[in-house]
């Protein structure tokens, strides 16, 4: 990818580069490249890439979302609200408004005006009712999964303050009952 124009925006706490396909081909984001770009010491560092292209039709945006790995997944809902940004700066929106074509299906999106720069997801209802067979931590009262895009699993837990929820996150996200892809977790 020597020479390609790349842009890295940050959303709710993630960061990510994205690269206009109308400029990269798909073929170019090898699983090699990826990692090297999102390598955080040595690349430009990043939680993962997204590949933005006009869509089917007007008034839609192509989304393929890369996890830092280089593994592709369905979605990311942050890397979806600065895509919903960046496509109207790169005008491969017609305006505002649009749907993003993603590998989850289609999300309904909307860029803010004003100095915030923000931008909305309409997602549809969820409830997260699913009880997870994980066997619980002390200070966790709760387990269930959820799909919003991608797999989620929710801890409801005692304490943010937790020193062991990182490992615990990293458990989780690969346990065994979220194979094969593993799923992201929220505290």
């Amino acid at each position: 990818m020597k020479g390609t124009v790349f842009y890295k925006m940050s959303g709710s706490g993630n960061d990510f580069v994205f690269l206009d396909a109308r400029y990269t081909p798909e073929e170019s984001c090898t699983v090699e490249a990826i990692s090297v770009i999102c390598e955080r010491r040595k690349g430009v560092g990043a939680d993962g890439l997204v590949l933005l292209d006009r869509g089917s039709e007007k008034g839609r945006v192509r989304f393929v979302f890369f996890n830092s790995d280089g593994s592709r997944a369905p979605m990311c809902g942050n890397a979806a609200l600065c895509a919903t940004r960046l496509a109207v700066r790169l005008e491969l929106a017609s305006g505002p408004d649009m749907i993003l074509e993603t590998e989850s299906g289609d999300l309904r999106s909307r860029s803010l005006d004003g100095p915030d720069e923000r931008a909305q997801l309409f997602l549809e209802d969820f409830r997260a009712n699913t009880a997870v067979s994980v066997e619980k931590r002390q200070g966790e009262s709760g387990i269930w999964s959820l799909t919003v895009g991608v797999p989620h699993v929710v801890v409801e837990v005692e304490s943010l303050e937790d020193d062991e929820l990182m490992e615990r996150g990293r458990e989780l996200r690969f346990h065994e009952v979220f194979e094969p892809s593993g799923a992201n977790v929220n505290f």
